[in-house]
């Protein structure tokens, strides 16, 4: 029989083809925030006209050409506002990267009343200055996209032309798309035989000579910031430009590959608007067509594949299997030999993270003493230790759990690159005498389950606070969802793994089982389901299925809980035995969803926010997957009271006793469930010196 992982493995080249560049295009590259026009203040009318000109934007659904420029409110609260698609991206995908723009944006600048985001695929401005019709070069960005250096002439000059050539259809076009894109071959001097792939484009509101003058200012710096390089990316506020020997763009323009143009010779002109539809009806057809070549072919190649490359794999026996979730960056055994503990130290070296000596901790955390100690959970003790003053918290990992290997290389390697004001930062680790120790900037107080449950400590916390911690979470969950190229699936999300800070900001904390996605990932699986009941969504829990819509149920329970300030656990209403979703359901229907609420909150405070509030917890929870809001929904729905809310589903019936879980899903049907601390994790709450054991939910 032919072996199954040598089939889905010789099956994966497949499923990157017919995925790949639909999803290489979302994007993030980078946003700026403008200090020198002014501040707004929250709740100002500047900040309800920059809420009311990007939802005009990202909304509107007359416009079909990508380029959308407003303007809303009076002087001096005016706002203007640009939101800018590359031309072969459809209406649709312009405007929900549009949509996930304005959060990102105006999570990322704050109070700032100028800022510029840039996507691949969009580009969103707001000013209280003038932005229509102005050509701005001063907040461009260059990136290399192909590494690979040049290494003749002939690619040089065929650049040269084609980038001439699409200046020059860009500049001629009309009010609605200054475009221009076409792929050439590099000409017979060319030993590779390679094709280039060039696209360039302005904002349509620019005349003939702003245009030209921006692409211009592109050319003239490609030079110098890629370098003889094949492919290369320019985001500007008024122009674009990028080349690259792969396709990255859906073809829009009649044109075929052709001999390298030369600077001189007839620019592409765009088709006139009143054959748009016609062009845009040949154009879907040709598509189609070759997409479903492409899979034809696709499929036949990656029949031959198969079938030849599990013959092969057979007649050569199975290889050893790896343990390491990440080959490569760790070894995979850690003995007591300090030269390969120091190697694999090394290997995993991420951005400014530091590497700390073992004599170092020690000394830090006073020999590991109980006096320091925060908190314990499966995977071992958390320490409060003083690094140059700095007071640093310092998880120690059980040398006797297999599981604090995975959990080690998980957290260097996702969380050592994460800048966010909403997530616990990792600053360094330590690989040193079979010992594996993670440091941590240290957060004063403690985690938010321990106040928001405590009937009298939640008095603290008033519907102020709640209601931006509530928000504060979204934004940390919308940046691992979003804010990067590879996204970060935390697994075990609840209010014990949320710390506060001095000012009652909550952090995200304990990523050892979190999950790093590839850019064409939409889910995961696993054999092994680790959490906590009450907070796992139930594809997790019935077939160990992730994604960041798993996330989106642990936040929706996590909105509830500290709405109502209490857990997610199983209690006795009359005859009735109910957990806090079904609570919050039924209330929900009857339209007394304020009746669940926090008694300690004033009641006529905040009415519309609070049900709100659960109105959006209920959406998160909803069994169907695909129903669920993504977080970046979320967080519009939260901070705009005119955003339209849809109906929830009911929520699904998951409750169990609130314990840690490690369920073996083959176990799971046969036999009565495990339960187990050692798979949820290294639990504390800083800023204590009372430990809490893990299943202390």
């Amino acid at each position: 029989m032919l072996s199954s992982r040598c089939l889905l493995f010789l099956l994966l080249p497949l499923f990157f083809t017919l995925h790949t560049q639909a999803n290489d295009q979302i994007i993030f590259r980078y946003s700026e925030c403008n200090n020198d026009l002014g501040n707004f203040t929250d709740g100002s009318t500047y900040q309800n006209n920059l809420a009311a000109v990007l939802k005009i934007i990202y909304s509107n659904r007359e416009i079909d050409y990508g380029f959308y420029n407003f303007s809303y409110g009076d002087e001096p609260d005016k706002v203007n506002a640009i939101g800018f698609c590359r031309g072969d991206i459809n209406p649709n995908d312009c405007r929900d990267c549009l949509k996930t723009s304005a959060v990102l944006l105006t999570d990322r600048c704050g109070i700032q009343k100028e800022a510029i985001g840039y996507y691949d695929i969009c580009t969103l401005r707001y000013s209280n200055d003038s932005i229509f019709g102005v050509m701005d070069t001063d907040t461009a960005k260059y990136y290399n996209i192909e590494s690979k250096t040049v290494v003749d002439d002939a690619f040089n000059q065929t650049i040269s032309g084609l980038l001439d050539e699409l200046k020059s259809a860009a500049a001629e076009g009309d009010s609605r798309k200054k475009f221009g894109e076409k792929s050439v071959k590099v000409n017979e001097l060319n030993t590779n035989n390679e094709t280039i792939y060039g696209l360039v484009q302005c904002t349509p509101d620019l005349t003939k000579q702003n245009c030209t003058r921006c692409l211009d200012s592109a050319y003239g710096d490609l030079s110098r910031w890629c370098p003889e390089m094949k492919g290369c990316l320019y985001l500007g506020p008024s122009c674009s430009v990028r080349y690259d020997i792969v396709q990255f763009y859906e073809s829009i323009v009649n044109n075929t590959e052709s001999p390298a143009p030369q600077p001189s010779s007839q620019a592409i002109s765009p088709k006139p608007s009143s054959s748009v539809n016609s062009t845009t009806t040949t154009t879907g057809k040709k598509r189609k067509l070759r997409t479903a070549i492409a899979i034809v072919l696709s499929c036949v190649v990656a029949g031959m594949l198969v079938v030849g490359g599990c013959i092969y794999c057979k007649r050569r026996g199975p290889k050893p299997e790896y343990r390491a979730e990440i080959e490569g960056i760790l070894q995979e055994t850690y003995e007591d030999e300090d030269e390969d503990e120091v190697r694999a130290g090394n290997d995993l070296k991420v951005g400014d993270l530091l590497q700390f000596d073992f004599e170092t901790i020690k000394l830090a955390t006073s020999n590991f003493s109980d006096e320091n100690a925060l908190g314990q959970g499966g995977f071992g003790t958390v320490y409060k230790g003083t690094l140059d003053g700095l007071d640093v918290a310092i998880k120690r990992l059980a040398n006797n759990s297999k599981q604090g290997e995975t959990e080690f290389k998980n957290e260097v390697l996702l969380t050592g690159k994460l800048q966010h004001r909403n997530l616990v930062k990792l600053l360094g680790f330590c690989l040193q005498r079979g010992e594996r120790l993670l440091i941590y900037e240290f957060v004063p107080n403690k985690s938010l389950d321990y106040i928001i449950f405590d009937p009298i400590k939640r008095g603290n916390l008033n519907w102020e606070r709640r209601f931006k911690i509530i928000k504060d979470i979204a934004r940390g969950l919308l940046y691992l969802h979003e804010d990067s190229r590879l996204q970060i699936v935390h697994r075990d999300l609840k209010t014990s793994n949320i710390l506060l800070d001095n000012e009652m900001n909550p952090k995200i904390t304990d990523f050892g089982i979190a999950k790093l996605f590839a850019p064409n990932q939409t889910h995961g699986m696993t054999s092994t389901v680790i959490g906590t009941y009450g907070y796992m969504a139930p594809e997790y829990i019935k077939h160990g299925e992730f994604s960041i819509k798993s996330d989106v149920f642990s936040f929706g329970v996590i909105i509830l809980e500290i709405v109502c300030g209490r857990r997610n656990t199983k209690f006795r209403d009359g005859e009735n035995i109910k957990d806090l979703l079904d609570n919050a359901w039924e209330n929900w229907k009857t339209g007394t969803s304020l009746d669940i609420v926090d008694p300690m909150l004033d009641q006529s405070f905040n009415k519309n926010e609070k049900m709100r509030c659960i109105h959006v917890g209920l959406l998160c929870v909803q069994e169907d997957v695909d129903v669920r809001p993504t977080m970046s929904s979320v967080l519009l729905m939260l901070s705009s009271t005119s955003f339209p809310l849809p109906e929830p589903s009911e929520p699904p019936f998951l409750m169990q006793p609130k314990r840690a879980l490690s369920i073996s899903l083959s176990d799971q049907y046969s036999g009565p469930t495990r339960s187990s601390d050692s798979g949820s994790g290294s639990q504390f709450t800083q800023g204590s010196t009372t430990k809490s054991s893990v299943t202390d939910q």
